[in-house]
């Protein structure tokens, strides 16, 4: 029996499909999770180490992100095996050709991830007409240029904030990966009176107290430069960020990053997940065991995708924004209230009301009457 069965539950997945292409060294995974409510959204990454269960379990979070943001579409995720670095040319090759192998897929619609953006969204909408995250220049929401995941983020802030006994202003902020989603969260979070004190990098973490000039370490991050290369502020190793105090910290890159062997040495109030599968169980269960509220990934960090649905169909950026507002608001409010009123974790409670609504879009299926 094919090993991918192993991931398989009453919810999915729908199905697995490996990709390889010898000539051109291609190996790829797609996972469509679950359809229930619709043709699935879900990124396509790109990394050297990413793996089917990794793709997997990314699907199924999808599918919980997309259920719980009340979006008519299910969940799914692809993966490309390689270097997100390698040269542009070699890159287009790669990403045009498993886009083409999955041409027929259209339970699957390409959306950015880690190692992919609008450009190689654009790449796929040529070879196959079917992604989101595009260039303007297309008719898209440069997911990653104007911020969704982190406007989303910054919502999420402001309905946990009362849960934590926080004010935003003067609340310190920590980001491990500033990269597209960290920087936009810390932005947004800074414009309303927040102070960011940590953020790191693959090369390391830039720490100061007393406040990081977010602006001007975007400007660095977007010259090509390290948070290490910025002038102000003490440079430590880059899982140093785990040690930083501070009020708010915000996981914005791999999956897996805190764990039972790391989640003691997190100093916060208040965890906002903007990577996907940031946190083992075990390290989440911790944490709330000593008080710190989680804003779950697949609500916290819905903003993105929330915005690529609206595209598809054609929404503007202003209308896209006002409906991560209300529902990521929304979704964290009815999750913290509900894990406080009923003494359970917030991913538990994140989790009862994500199934409660894709039972509902499962109960309408055909196969649900036999």
């Amino acid at each position: 029996m094919d090993d991918s069965f192993r991931f398989a539950d009453r919810w999915g997945p729908a199905k697995v499909i490996h990709v390889f292409e010898p000539a051109l060294a291609l190996k790829g995974v797609l996972v469509v999770d679950n359809v229930a409510r619709g043709a699935a959204i879900g990124g396509l990454r790109m990394a050297v180490d990413v793996t089917t269960e990794e793709c997997f379990r990314l699907a199924r979070a999808m599918t919980l992100k997309n259920a719980a943001a009340g979006l008519a579409h299910g969940g799914g995720k692809s993966v490309v095996i390689g270097d997100p670095r390698m040269p542009a040319e070699r890159k287009q090759r790669l990403v045009r050709a498993f886009a083409h192998a999955l041409r027929n897929e259209s339970d699957y619609i390409f959306g950015p991830d880690m190692g992919t953006d609008e450009t190689c969204m654009a790449w796929v909408h040529d070879e196959i007409g079917r992604a989101v995250g595009l260039p303007a220049a297309l008719g898209g929401i440069a997911l990653d240029e104007v911020g969704a995941t982190g406007w989303g983020l910054y919502h999420a802030a402001v309905a946990a904030l009362p849960f934590c006994d926080l004010r935003l202003e003067a609340a310190r902020v920590a980001v491990q990966g500033f990269g597209a989603v960290g920087r936009h969260a810390a932005r947004f979070l800074c414009e309303k009176g927040a102070v960011l004190v940590a953020a790191s990098d693959s090369a390391g973490t830039l720490v100061n107290p007393g406040g990081i000039d977010v602006a001007a370490l975007i400007r660095d991050k977007q010259a090509g430069r390290s948070v290490l290369e910025h002038a102000h502020g003490e440079k430590r190793a880059a899982d140093a960020v785990l040690d930083v105090d501070c009020d708010i910290w915000i996981p914005a890159a791999r999956p897996d990053v805190v764990t039972e062997a790391n989640v003691d040495r997190l100093k916060t109030k208040l965890v906002l997940q903007g990577a996907n599968i940031p946190f083992s169980p075990a390290a989440e269960r911790s944490l709330h065991a000593r008080g710190v509220w989680i804003v779950p990934d697949f609500v916290a960090n819905a903003g993105g995708v929330i915005c690529a649905a609206m595209e598809y169909r054609g929404a503007t950026q202003a209308a896209a924004f006002d409906a991560i507002a209300e529902r990521i608001s929304d979704n964290t409010q009815t999750t913290l209230g509900r894990a406080k009123a009923e003494r359970m974790t917030p991913r538990d409670a994140a989790f009862a009301m994500a199934v409660e609504r894709l039972q509902g879009a499962m109960a309408t299926r055909r196969f649900s009457i036999f």
